[in-house]
């Protein structure tokens, strides 16, 4: 079992930065995939980026590339999501996920992950 912890939402300008972090409980972390998901009122939930583990890649999903950066830290067993240049746009709940075993094309699908984070809200004012 792995329990997820999110902390580091909130209210921020448009053109400001937020970090959020995902602290996960249980002893394989360095193993598993961390990704980062969003979702507004009213839509689907969206893949915003994910890191595969030690040694792994990072993607950044279409809409957070070149603004948002995921970052892994093994001996905290804690995943970071580092959002700049935040655009109204970006408002919705922020979640953490982790898988095991998650190949390339899993990445961006939300049911392939088996563990979620509480939800963090970030809102972007104009």
């Amino acid at each position: 079992q792995v329990q997820l912890v999110e902390s580091g939402g909130g209210l921020v300008q448009a053109g400001g930065s937020l970090r959020l972090s995902c602290a996960a409980s249980g002893p394989t972390f360095s193993r598993i995939t961390m990704a980062w998901f969003r979702q507004a009122p009213g839509k689907e939930r969206e893949f915003v980026a994910a890191h595969r583990g030690t040694g792994g890649t990072a993607y950044v999903g279409r809409s957070a590339k070149g603004r948002f950066t995921i970052s892994r830290d093994n001996a905290k067993n804690t995943a970071y999501l580092q959002m700049n240049s935040l655009k109204p746009e970006d408002t919705a709940v922020y979640y953490c996920a982790a898988g095991f075993r998650l190949i390339l094309s899993d990445l961006e699908n939300p049911s392939r992950y088996n563990y979620w984070g509480q939800g963090s809200q970030v809102a972007v004012s104009s």
